[in-house]
């Protein structure tokens, strides 16, 4: 290897090196707000209930929710629903420790009726425009 082909990769180390650097100082707080939620867009609502609570995010036209249960523990039954007016709901149901979700659909500007369940317990947005 020539001189220059070694300056070349010693001047890209350190442009890793740095790059590496900064992120890391930036990095844990970015992080930990993408992490903890699977849902993208902005929370626009959270419908608490007796055993849980449900978020709901917008982005874009389309509405994510997300039943979060308020203890973790043995799976229960746990729901999550949403529904566009005038189309289907997006479901997602079954047997979770967490959470039940996310799901996502295309709501565009049309009202939409949310629904989580946890046990025995649920809640419903009612038809509202978000």
């Amino acid at each position: 290897m020539d001189k220059s082909a070694i300056r070349r990769h010693m001047a890209l180390a350190v442009a890793v090196l740095t790059a590496a650097g900064l992120l890391s100082l930036a990095g844990p707080g970015t992080a930990t707000a993408e992490a903890a939620s699977p849902c993208s867009g902005r929370k626009v609502r959270t419908l608490p209930f007796s055993t849980g609570s449900l978020q709901i995010y917008k982005k874009d036209g389309y509405v994510c929710a997300l039943t979060l249960r308020k203890r973790e523990g043995a799976r229960t039954y746990m729901s999550v629903s949403v529904r566009a007016w005038r189309a289907r709901p997006a479901v997602n149901k079954g047997l979770f420790r967490h959470h039940a979700g996310p799901v996502t659909a295309h709501v565009g500007h049309r009202r939409v009726l949310v629904k989580g369940t946890v046990g025995s317990a649920s809640v419903s947005s009612g038809w509202i425009r978000l």
